[in-house]
């Protein structure tokens, strides 16, 4: 009886020891750099919002956030660092529509469970989809003129995304399922390279997040078709959502997180999560984003976690029905 209870005094202390540890860990954190890793190439929408936050949460927190581009494998290459990267705050990466919601159900195997292995932090901001078409190469003015065209030339339409998978992909399949056409995917290796064969012509349009495409849409260079969003952006008030355009209750937008290691101490997601919450009401941020039709939308830990689950859903029905494989 003796040993027993000595074992359970021991076994408390060791918990209580652990608890002061963590909370005196989480109090001085952080005492070096940290890295924000996004799995993508630079150039895209995910560039933008890590950079905008980044440069904030630097103030805020008192370290420099820095941001570190791991594009490759359909963003499971940064991921799987993530994962085993020690839980201690240092290393975070970037959550997205495609990592969190898609990759499950493309990807027989992944080398990272999406729920079980990492921690939510905050929803950053939603960037809302825009499907735009070379406006030399394409005569189609609005979604009616190119789901006629697209129909009566089955696949000729060709479109460019970010990669296999990607947010760009699953829009356009999801838009072609919805109004029953057939087009042709291009890949590339993110959303710069993307562009430039899409501004060259060497491809009819994308369906993407609007920050990358903004410069060329008011240059002229890009017609803009229509939103993914469920109402019309303040920053392109004459641009149609698809639900107006026939297609009641369609919705697509790209939506961007930080999420962590599985095993960091709550103190510290709520340390990251605060930080981001007070760089999403900066006026820096709101500027950078709003310039780019997209906004902050931070959230709770829990919050994010509900709308990744909801999300895994929606897609993981839209990538069986389009039977969208892995490369």
């Amino acid at each position: 009886m003796v040993n027993d209870a000595k074992k359970k005094l021991l076994a408390a202390c060791a918990v209580i020891g652990a608890l002061i540890s963590g909370a005196a860990q989480a109090q001085a954190y952080p005492t070096k750099p940290i890295r924000l890793l996004v799995p993508f190439a630079p150039g895209g929408s995910s560039d933008i919002v890590s950079r905008s936050f980044a440069t904030e949460m630097s103030k805020i927190l008192g370290q420099s956030v820095v941001v570190e581009s791991k594009p490759g494998g359909a963003g499971n290459i940064a991921m799987q660092e993530t994962k085993n990267s020690p839980p201690d705050g240092y290393t975070i990466i970037l959550g997205h529509v495609g990592t969190l919601a898609v990759n499950p159900a493309m990807f027989a195997k992944l080398p990272y469970d999406p729920v079980k292995d990492f921690a939510p932090i905050t929803m950053l901001a939603k960037v809302p989809s825009l499907l735009v078409v070379n406006s030399e190469k394409m005569k189609a003015k609005n979604l009616k003129e190119l789901v006629e065209y697209a129909k009566k030339n089955p696949g000729a339409l060709n479109y460019g995304s970010a990669g296999n998978g990607s947010s760009g992909h699953l829009a356009m399949a999801y838009i072609a399922l919805t109004a029953g056409f057939t087009a042709t995917h291009v890949p590339y290796k993110g959303t710069g390279p993307m562009m430039t064969d899409l501004l060259a012509g060497r491809t009819d349009g994308t369906f993407t997040g609007a920050p990358p495409l903004m410069a060329h849409v008011k240059a002229g260079t890009l017609r803009p078709i229509a939103i993914g969003t469920a109402k019309r952006s303040p920053a392109m008030p004459d641009v149609p959502t698809v639900a107006e355009q026939g297609y009641p209750g369609f919705e697509t937008s790209q939506w961007y997180g930080l999420i962590a290691p599985a095993g960091m101490p709550d103190a510290i997601i709520q340390k990251l999560q605060q930080a981001a919450v007070a760089a999403g009401k900066t006026k820096e941020v709101s500027e950078r984003l709003s310039a780019e039709a997209a906004e902050p939308q931070t959230s709770t830990p829990k919050e994010f976690a509900d709308f990744i689950a909801v999300e895994a859903k929606r897609w993981g029905e839209v990538v069986k029905k389009s039977q969208i494989k892995a490369d």
